[in-house]
């Protein structure tokens, strides 16, 4: 699923004021510090699709030259959307999709993040809860 002309926010239980830029750990880059490089970097030059694939490929480093045929696999199986990314749900980014799809990335305190917010023409869908909402008694 990808999304056009769409604002993720950031999730509603992330408690984040400030963007986070997520880093490797253990010197090995983590699915929300490849997510960031690859959004940041290059900002409305890759859809949901391309970032997911990519990310794959970087964090169980993989190199093939059946890059169709891996992606065919990869994609075999549903996956879940960027609303479920560690980047909305813990480190305070938001995510744009534009009216091709292609994404770029907006920190939660930014004069940006706050114009896509408040655009009546830009749908906006809330990043996925980290934890299950309590029940009241």
């Amino acid at each position: 699923m990808s999304y056009q002309n769409t604002f993720i926010t950031i999730s509603e239980d992330s408690g984040v004021t400030e963007p986070i830029v997520p880093v490797p750990r253990n010197n090995k880059p983590t699915i929300a510090s490849i997510e960031y490089d690859l959004m940041e970097d290059h900002p409305y030059e890759y859809t949901e699709a391309d970032v997911q694939f990519k990310t794959y490929l970087i964090k169980n480093q993989v190199d093939s030259d059946k890059l169709d045929e891996l992606r065919e696999q990869f994609f075999a199986k549903s996956k879940a959307c960027f609303r479920a990314s560690p980047l909305v749900k813990k480190y305070g980014w938001g995510i744009h999709y534009d009216h091709e799809g292609k994404i770029a990335i907006y920190g939660v305190n930014s004069a940006e993040y706050q114009r896509f917010l408040h655009n009546d023409q830009i749908q906006k869908r809330k990043g996925m809860r980290s934890q299950r909402k309590s029940k009241s008694s």
